[in-house]
């Protein structure tokens, strides 16, 4: 029987959507913008690695992951963030999906101070946080995300007594949807606050690499410039967005020695390593930055193109990292079926990947646009989407 805390989760996005829209005839050839599934080339040398290392494909893999692999992690880390972590604060991960679970059933307490412990999460939200805090019987407490708080969460707005109650605060920069990246006086005010009310901070840095002009401030970067206790935060990576490898399934999180000793234990019962060819792949993607140069281009020259079609849309905001964009319209779903029924253009009501709070829903007056399809295609879509909704 279905426990009785998710009695009340609301159905995930893509299925939502497909409710929403597929009895309905596309109003032109379809053409998919949902989904954050880059579309660019992986490197042509990574099947030739799995190849190589076939034979790992008969052993069992390293819970943790395999020596060259978490070696080739820390160097990244040190290289990208000049931040030094050893291999015994690393985990390789199936994905960081995985861990963004996983770190919550291992880290967060039953109670706080006494009470039931509260997760906080930005809104909207990747729906595995939500999800974490319901598994660890935690309150999942929405901060809402808005024009008004730079597109990312004002946890230090909330009352004192939820925040002496928060075990952890998830926090996404660059953030899904709207690109927004948490600066160093963002991170300085977060790393106070989890100080003060001795919260853990859970870092999803997945969208790190795609970004316009300058590389995002990094949690573990800040982390050691303030002198931070290591077990403050846990940050999670992954080669997905930054390498065009979704399906590699790599990812890792790094944290303090005793956040990284009890996640790893919990792997040992209930995780699934990646298998050992595939780890060795990641490990030569991981000491590659070439790849994510070219990768990084071909994103600046569709938001380019997207600011140059999209700039007399009112409160468009160009976003300065990742590879969506977050349209306004007056209603998220009417905006998709109107695009959907009359271009066959296929967007994601912004309401999808939020849920209702007193203040509302952030996501209800927004669409998400994914720009992962090659440029040309990306232009000809915009250009017919703003002539739809906008026109």
């Amino acid at each position: 029987m279905f426990p009785e805390r998710f009695s009340n989760l609301p159905a995930y996005a893509f299925p939502r959507l497909r409710a929403l829209l597929d009895h309905h005839q596309p109003g032109g050839d379809v053409v998919h913008m949902t989904i954050g599934e880059p579309k660019h080339k992986f490197p042509a040398w990574v099947t030739d690695v799995i190849a190589e290392h076939a034979e790992g494909f008969n052993r069992y893999p390293p819970n943790e992951g395999a020596p060259e692999l978490l070696d080739a992690i820390s160097d990244w880390i040190m290289q990208r963030y000049d931040v030094s972590v050893p291999e015994s604060q690393i985990m390789a991960l199936n994905g960081t999906r995985e861990g963004l679970y996983n770190a919550a059933m291992a880290l967060c307490p039953e109670t706080k101070n006494g009470h039931r412990p509260v997760v906080l999460t930005p809104n909207p939200f990747y729906q595995v946080y939500a999800v974490a805090a319901i598994s660890v019987g935690a309150e999942p407490v929405f901060v809402n995300t808005t024009a008004e708080t730079g597109f990312l969460p004002d946890y230090a707005g909330l009352p004192a007594d939820a925040l002496d109650r928060t075990a952890i605060a998830y926090i996404c920069t660059p953030s899904n949807p709207q690109g927004a990246v948490a600066d160093r006086a963002y991170w300085s005010t977060l790393f106070a606050l989890a100080e003060k009310h001795d919260f853990k901070i859970f870092a999803d840095e997945c969208y790190s690499e795609i970004y316009r002009t300058t590389p995002p401030v990094g949690a573990l970067e800040m982390a050691a410039e303030l002198g931070a206790d290591p077990e403050r935060v846990v940050v999670f990576h992954s080669l997905s967005k930054r390498s065009n490898l979704p399906g590699l399934r790599s990812g890792f999180v790094a944290g303090g020695p005793e956040s990284i000793r009890r996640i790893r234990q919990l792997r040992a019962y209930s995780g699934a390593p990646l298998p050992l060819p595939l780890q060795m792949a990641a490990a030569k993607v991981w000491a590659d930055e070439a790849h994510v140069v070219e990768n990084r281009a071909l994103y600046a020259e569709k938001f380019e193109a997207a600011d140059d079609i999209l700039s007399g849309v009112p409160g468009y905001v160009s976003p300065p990292a990742g590879f969506f964009l977050w349209l306004p319209v007056d209603k998220g779903e009417a905006a998709a079926m109107k695009a959907w029924t009359e271009t066959g253009i296929r967007v994601l009501p912004g309401a999808y990947l939020s849920r209702d709070t007193e203040a509302g829903n952030p996501g209800e007056k927004f669409i998400r646009v994914a720009l992962v399809a090659p440029k040309t295609e990306v232009q000809r879509a915009l250009t017919t989407l703003r002539d739809c909704l906008y026109g």
